[in-house]
């Protein structure tokens, strides 16, 4: 259980980092980030401690607020699922 816990956290870990720093260094509080990206304060509280269940459009919004942007690339692990071969098909390193 704890394995597939620290598991779970090393995926959003680095995320949670980079938003806390960047904050950090920008000298904003939380309240600030959360009132100029439209979203509570609870939110950005959440998203910095690494929780993994956030909606990704307030995690755009605070990533814009904080000038960050989000990179989507193929994964180490295998695709799962009948998509397989639709799935390699698709351009790689899709920008948001």
């Amino acid at each position: 259980m704890e394995a597939q816990l620290a598991s779970k956290l090393s995926k959003v870990e680095p995320l949670a980092r980079a938003v806390r720093d960047r904050r950090k260094r920008l000298g904003l509080r939380q309240s600030e980030v959360a009132d100029l990206a439209g979203t509570a304060e609870r939110f950005v509280y959440s998203l910095e401690a690494g929780k993994e269940t956030v909606r990704l459009d307030k995690v755009l919004s605070v990533l814009e607020v904080l000038g960050l942007g989000l990179t989507v690339r193929p994964g180490r692990g295998d695709i799962v699922g009948p998509t397989r071969r639709r799935d390699a098909e698709r351009p790689s390193g899709n920008s948001l």
